[in-house]
């Protein structure tokens, strides 16, 4: 957020205005269509039911300390089903720490959202950064995860930059910066959960670490991709030799409709990775 920014804290200093409330449970309730919240600060999440909303210039210090088995601990920021064109901006959200006690997403919408943008947040202390299906993540710097292994039945956290499941809508993210120092999973992922991957365009992000930089929607036994632009990124070595732990991309299908793998970098070299 712009240096000097004034922050409220809620619910001490500020607990309502138009199109939003602190509730009793203790996070911030969007329910009001055109709400915006600026400059505020809060220990717990947002959860938004609203279209039209704008949330900037935000400080989430998640109190996740306290965080079980059963709870995970959730997200950030929660859009919910059926709502639209929702902004997040200049905000920074981050759990408790980098073990158990991290934050499960910094950012996540569910399905039939649409018009999501997520721009120059800070994220880190999360298992996942941004998880959107459909809109544009953009200028964001997602970094420093947190690992916890659960035991049976959870097992262990899988480690997501940014991550799409499938929903159908087009995505697009550019210019973000995504550092995973650990050996799994991604900096950037398209799965097949709930369809086919199409309609992606990732370009001029500075990515590194997982076990691939980036999956590139083409999952074993999946459906068929196509429309996935990965271009003009350039992928670190700061953890790994190949950026990811076992290379720099995995599950992309160059032959499919309208596909394309173009000028993407080592960030040392400029080189082409092929």
């Amino acid at each position: 957020m712009p240096a000097g920014t004034s922050l409220a804290l809620i619910p001490s200093q500020l607990s309502s205005g138009a199109g939003w409330h602190w509730n009793s449970i203790g996070y911030i309730q969007v329910d009001g269509d055109g709400a915006v919240l600026d400059g505020f600060q809060n220990t717990d999440g947002i959860s938004v039911e609203a279209s039209n909303v704008t949330i900037k210039n935000c400080l989430l210090n998640l109190n996740t300390s306290g965080n079980t088995l059963g709870s995970h601990s959730g997200a950030g920021i929660v859009i919910r089903n059926g709502t639209s064109n929702v902004t997040i901006q200049n905000c920074e959200i981050f759990g408790s720490g980098t073990g158990c006690d991290r934050l499960e997403v910094g950012i996540k919408s569910q399905d039939m959202v649409t018009g999501n943008r997520s721009i120059g947040n800070n994220i880190y202390h999360t298992t996942t950064g941004v998880q959107i299906d459909e809109g544009l993540i953009q200028d964001n710097y997602i970094h420093d995860f947190g690992f916890c292994n659960w035991g049976a039945p959870a097992g262990p956290d899988h480690l997501n930059g940014t991550t799409s499941n499938a929903v159908t809508g087009f995505l697009t993210i550019q210019h973000n910066t995504i550092f995973n120092d650990f050996d799994q999973t991604d900096a950037v992922s398209l799965f097949e959960d709930f369809g086919a991957q199409y309609d992606r365009l990732v370009t001029n992000n500075l990515l590194a670490g997982g076990g691939y930089a980036i999956y590139g929607g083409a999952n074993p036994g999946g459906q068929p991709t196509h429309n996935i632009k990965i271009t003009n990124n350039r992928i670190a070595r700061i953890f790994h030799a190949t950026g990811g732990s076992f290379g720099p991309l995995a599950a992309f299908d160059p032959s499919g409709a309208d596909n394309l793998w173009s000028n993407n970098v080592w960030d040392d070299t400029s080189e082409i990775i092929p």
